[in-house]
């Protein structure tokens, strides 16, 4: 690997950048891509596909092979409201593979002793998303049922884009939610991205069954791969 591309992957780790080095196996001419080349390369399927996996990988083109070296940041779940399904999801997060980040302004619930191994912040989530910016890479759940908590977040996590917004509330709550995100601007496709009521239709009544169903809608939108029902009406 060239000095070059080496110093631009670690660039692009540090920045939270999804980026992929393409080799061609039978010269060893290397590109790196990054932001809009991702899309444009002429590899833009096989290489779209490897970073949905995260995964370096070979492909093959037309006779020719290739390699992939894939650089994709750490998938985030942050979770807004220090509750019980949060104390559920936090520790089923971590085995899944993500970052588990609980913010609260209310000290009496944001606390170490209560989030053990999770990365507690006891602040307004636009203090604390000032130090953890939110990202494509990132999921966030919004748990408080407190619009004067969750709604920051929300215009927060629709302007980055996060791949995953799942709202807790009955259809009527999430109703209330949508006229107050529209009066902040946000459109109907934007608004559309919000998972509410949160987590899959599995019938989940505690917290911890919800906090499974959570964990599997963000699974399902990390890896983009539609749901059965979906499947069966398309």
């Amino acid at each position: 690997m060239k000095s070059e591309h080496l110093r631009a992957l670690n660039a692009a780790r540090r920045e939270r950048r999804p980026a992929v080095l393409v080799t061609d196996l039978s010269g060893g001419a290397q590109r790196f891509l990054t932001g809009a080349d991702l899309a444009s390369d002429p590899l833009a399927e096989a290489v779209e596909a490897a970073l949905r996996a995260g995964k370096s990988q070979t492909v093959e083109r037309e006779g020719a092979a290739y390699f992939l070296t894939v650089e994709v940041p750490a998938v985030r779940l942050v979770m807004i409201g220090a509750v019980h399904i949060s104390q559920a999801l936090a520790p089923i997060a971590r085995i899944a593979g993500l970052d588990a980040i609980v913010i609260d302004p209310r000290t009496a619930f944001a606390s170490p002793e209560r989030f053990p191994e999770t990365l507690v912040m006891a602040q307004w989530p636009d203090e604390a998303l000032e130090a953890q910016p939110l990202d494509a890479f990132t999921a966030i759940a919004l748990l408080t049922h407190d619009p004067k908590i969750d709604d920051r977040a929300l215009v927060r996590a629709l302007k980055a884009e996060c791949f995953y917004i799942g709202a807790l509330g009955s259809r009527k709550t999430h109703a209330k939610r949508l006229e107050r995100m529209r009066a902040e601007g946000f459109g109907d496709d934007a608004l559309a991205r919000i998972h509410a009521p949160i987590g899959l239709d599995i019938g989940a009544v505690s917290p911890a069954e919800i906090a499974v169903s959570i964990c599997g809608e963000i699974i399902a939108a990390q890896r983009k791969k539609p749901l059965r029902r979906e499947k069966a009406s398309s």
